[in-house]
C-alpha cells in the first residue's frame, strides 16, 4: 500500500511537486472533518507522471486526470492546468496541462478563494495565493478572478456553499453570479438538479435559494421557487411574509430535525401552487394543492426528478392542508394508510415533521401515527367472512379499520388528558 508520503516522495523523485487541493483543504483549516481528498501536481507531464506511477489509471478526457491507490483509497490525481474559455458552458474550455505551470496559476483557474488553497503533501506548507484563509476568517465567499463567470454553474456552486458555510457573499460575488444568468439558462438540467441536491444536504438549505435571489438568477434557475416571491399571503396566519418567505420558513424548520433530502425537498414544494394564485384572490390561495400538482408537474418535465421525490412531493401537496383537519375515522383510517404506502419514499415520522412545521402542532392521531398504522395494518382481507368476495372484501377492510380506527381514536384521546 502506497501512503500519502510515500506518493509524495515518489512525486519528488520525478522531478515534481504534490499538492492536497480544494475542499479538504478548506475544511481543516475550518478545523471541519475532512474527507475526499484530491491533489494536484506540478512539475510533471503526463508521460512522466505515468512513468512513475504505472498502477495509476487516466480518467480525464478534457485534461490529464488520475486515479491512484494513496493510503488504501482511490484518489484522483490531475496535473497542474490552465484553462482558456472558446464557448459556452462546461465544455467550452480548452485545457492546457504542462510541467510548467505553477501551482499559483492552477488555482487561479478555480471558483472562490476558500477552495483556491492547497497544501504541500510532503511539508504541510500552505499555498494560499488569494487569500481563502482570510476570507475563511472573516466568513466571506469571494470569487478567485473574473474567470468565475466561465462556467455558469459556479454561480450554483456558490450558492451551495453559501448553505453549506453560512458565509456573506461579496458585491463582486453577486455581479459574477447574475453575469453567469444567459449561460445557466442553456446548462444542462442534471447539472442543475445535481447541485439543487447537494445544497438541500447542507446544515442551511434556505441560503442556497437566498442567495440565487440576492443575486438575480433565482428565476433563471428555479422559476417554480421564484414566482413565491410577492405572493401575499393572511398576516394573522403567516407573519413570515409572502409565499416565498413562508416556504423559507418550513424548510428550514424541517431541515433542523431531518437529514433526509426527500423530505426537504418537499417542504419546499408543498406551497408551490400558490404561485399561481392571480392578484385578485391574494391574500388568500383557494385551490393551491391542485395547482401545486401541476407547478411539479411542470418542473419534472423541465428538469426530470427523481421518483422518490416525485412520489414524496405529489403526497405531501395534496395532504398538507387535509391532515391536520381530519376528525372522522374513516378518514383518517384512510390516511394512515397511505402514509404507509407511501413511506417507503417518505417516512412516516418525516411526513409528521412537514406537518408540523407548517401547522405549528399535530393532531392526536398524527402524534401516535406508527402506532395507528402498525394497528390498521393487523387486519388484512383474509380475515373477511366467507362468502365475501372480490372488491366486497375491500369493502369489509374499510369497514373494519374504521372501527378499529375509531376505538383507537378514543384510546389515545383519554390517554392524551391524563
Amino acid at each position: 500500500m502506497m501512503t500519502e508520503q510515500e506518493f509524495g516522495q515518489a512525486v519528488a523523485r520525478a522531478g515534481g511537486r504534490a499538492y492536497i487541493v480544494g475542499g479538504w483543504v478548506r475544511d481543516y483549516l475550518m478545523g471541519r472533518n475532512p474527507h475526499d481528498k484530491d491533489y494536484v501536481i506540478t512539475g510533471l507531464n503526463q508521460q512522466q507522471f505515468q512513468q512513475a506511477f504505472p498502477h495509476s489509471w487516466l480518467v480525464g478526457n478534457a485534461f490529464p486526470v488520475f486515479m491512484a491507490k494513496i493510503d488504501n483509497e482511490h484518489r484522483e490525481v490531475a496535473l497542474a492546468r490552465r484553462e482558456q474559455k472558446n464557448g459556452t458552458g462546461y465544455h467550452g474550455f480548452v485545457a492546457e496541462s504542462s510541467s510548467d505551470i505553477t501551482i499559483q496559476e492552477d488555482l487561479y483557474r478555480r471558483d472562490l478563494t476558500v477552495n483556491s488553497m492547497a497544501m504541500d503533501v510532503l511539508t504541510q506548507e500552505l499555498v494560499d495565493p488569494y487569500h481563502g484563509q482570510d476570507n475563511i476568517r472573516e466568513g466571506i465567499l469571494q470569487p478567485v478572478s473574473e474567470h468565475f463567470c466561465e462556467d455558469p454553474v459556479r454561480a450554483l456552486r456558490a450558492a451551495r456553499f453559501n448553505a453549506k458555510l453560512g458565509f456573506v457573499p461579496t458585491p463582486k460575488l453577486l455581479q459574477y453570479m447574475k453575469a453567469c444568468e444567459k449561460e445557466l439558462l442553456q446548462e444542462p438540467s442534471e447539472r442543475i438538479f445535481g447541485e439543487l441536491k447537494r445544497a438541500l444536504g447542507y446544515p442551511k438549505p434556505t441560503a442556497y435559494f437566498r442567495l440565487l435571489n440576492d443575486a438575480g438568477i433565482l428565476e433563471a434557475v428555479h422559476p417554480e421557487i421564484y414566482a413565491l416571491i410577492g405572493q401575499a399571503q393572511p398576516v394573522e396566519y403567516h407573519p413570515e411574509g409572502d409565499a416565498f418567505e413562508h416556504s423559507m420558513l418550513i424548510l428550514a424548520k424541517v431541515a433542523e430535525r431531518t437529514t433526509n433530502i426527500v423530505a426537504r425537498f418537499c417542504a419546499l414544494c408543498h406551497d408551490l401552487g400558490k404561485g399561481e394564485t392571480p392578484a385578485e384572490m391574494l391574500p388568500h390561495h383557494y385551490g393551491h394543492e391542485v395547482k401545486g400538482l401541476k407547478v411539479l408537474s411542470h418542473w419534472n418535465s423541465r428538469m426530470t426528478l427523481p421518483n422518490r421525490w416525485l412520489k414524496a412531493a405529489k403526497y405531501v401537496i395534496t395532504q398538507h392542508m387535509r391532515a391536520p383537519r381530519l376528525s372522522k375515522p374513516g378518514k383518517i383510517s384512510q390516511l394512515l394508510m397511505s402514509m404507509d404506502a407511501i413511506s417507503q419514499e417518505l417516512p412516516v415520522e418525516d411526513f409528521k415533521i412537514i406537518i408540523e412545521a407548517d401547522h405549528h402542532s399535530l393532531p392526536n392521531y398524527l402524534l401516535y401515527a406508527q402506532e395507528g398504522i402498525d394497528r390498521l395494518k393487523a387486519i388484512t382481507g383474509r380475515e373477511a367472512p366467507e362468502g365475501i368476495k372480490g372488491p366486497a372484501v375491500g369493502q369489509w377492510l374499510e369497514q373494519e379499520r374504521t372501527k378499529l380506527c375509531r376505538i383507537w381514536l378514543g384510546e389515545i384521546n383519554n390517554r392524551s388528558l391524563k
